[in-house]
């Protein structure tokens, strides 16, 4: 019996199995707006035996996209075009996702393969950053500190992006809280130096993502899975520690999350981190340990024995894949089939299932 094909039962949604795919952001959104790309990018991994699809980071309010090449969630014009794409996974048997995200002072930057690195001028569509503090990541554009009405307009954005993201069809909700965005950037006090009810110590410092959790969850009511996705390290000397994720993420479930999406790092340029396979996987096995909380472990999973592995070493209830996942679309009929497990095959692929 494979672990990693399993089901696993959060609130009404069963997964079909616990291999899934990581939000990854495509950098191909029009003023918000998904095109033709994300279709195509995002149904390819229902068939391919996926047993969550996890849309990419999407921004609550237009300030909060990365790039300006970033999708949103913020409008009507948005919320249906994604209705099309939750369809296509739905049709392929998939269970769709989507990550509400704001990325604070790391908004409003180039897309990676843009001639131009760091911020965007407000002359070529950029804008003004917001973040806890006016600190800058490193070589981006100042952010201005939220005032009391930019806190309100956080929560609310998170608040109104999933009620959308609800009337677009998906399944689960994930609130962003990691990669040094801006939920990130108020749990680390490398980034935080308020003096006020959102900065100091632990508990202030969470106040902000416990609070969007309590709007998002609100919204989603009874029924609906509610994630939150952490970095369990800064991966940088006086930064937030795998132990005070291990708290904050045991705070978030009180508040109505049901699973943490445990991933590390990205707030600060110098971060020092040993990039290996599996590298995040021990971040995961701290925060379900310390926390009692259900996670997922991250961090080049490109193969199904070391997917299984992960599961059966009790490091993680289940496996997010991103990079496998763009080389190979079929990644979880593949390591179905490797494992000798049971999944569900489109019948269009059946040919392929055993030999």
């Amino acid at each position: 019996m494979s672990l990693l094909f399993s089901s696993l039962s959060i609130r009404s949604v069963t997964f079909p199995n616990r291999l899934w795919v990581s939000p990854m952001c495509m950098y191909s959104a029009v003023d918000g707006v998904v095109q033709e790309w994300h279709h195509t990018h995002l149904a390819q991994f229902a068939s391919g035996g996926a047993g969550l699809v996890v849309a990419e980071a999407t921004s609550v309010v237009p300030e909060g996209r990365i790039s300006p090449r970033d999708t949103g969630i913020w409008n009507d014009e948005q919320r249906d075009a994604w209705a099309p794409i939750v369809h296509a996974i739905h049709e392929r048997g998939g269970i769709a996702g989507i990550q509400l995200a704001h990325a604070g002072r790391k908004a409003s930057t180039w897309w990676p393969w843009a001639d131009e690195r760091g911020s965007v001028p407000e002359s070529d569509g950029g804008w003004q950053t917001v973040a806890p503090s006016g600190i800058a990541f490193e070589g981006f554009d100042t952010p201005a500190a939220l005032d009391a009405d930019g806190i309100e307009r956080v929560v609310d954005g998170f608040a109104t992006a999933a009620r959308r993201a609800l009337d677009a069809g998906f399944d689960v909700l994930e609130v962003h809280g990691a990669h040094g965005y801006l939920l990130h950037q108020f749990l680390s006090p490398l980034s935080n130096l308020r003096s006020d009810d959102y900065g100091g110590p632990l508990e202030n410092r969470a106040r902000l993502l416990l609070r969007v959790v309590d709007a998002v969850r609100e919204v989603a009511g009874p029924a609906v899975p509610v994630f939150v996705r952490i970095s369990a390290t800064d991966h940088a000397e006086g930064g937030f520690t795998a132990e005070e994720a291990a708290e904050v993420a045991s705070w978030a479930i009180e508040h109505g999350a049901d699973f943490i999406d445990v991933s590390s790092g990205g707030l600060v340029a110098h971060q020092q981190i040993d990039v290996h396979p599996g590298y995040q996987v021990p971040l995961a096995g701290v925060v379900r340990q310390n926390g009692r909380v259900p996670v997922s472990a991250v961090g080049l999973i490109t193969r199904a024995a070391q997917a299984e592995e992960v599961l059966a070493a009790g490091s993680a209830d289940a496996v997010f894949v991103g990079r496998e996942w763009l080389r190979d679309p079929h990644f979880g009929l593949r390591a179905a089939h490797e494992l000798g497990a049971q999944t569900t095959w489109p019948p269009q692929y059946l040919r392929a299932r055993w030999r």
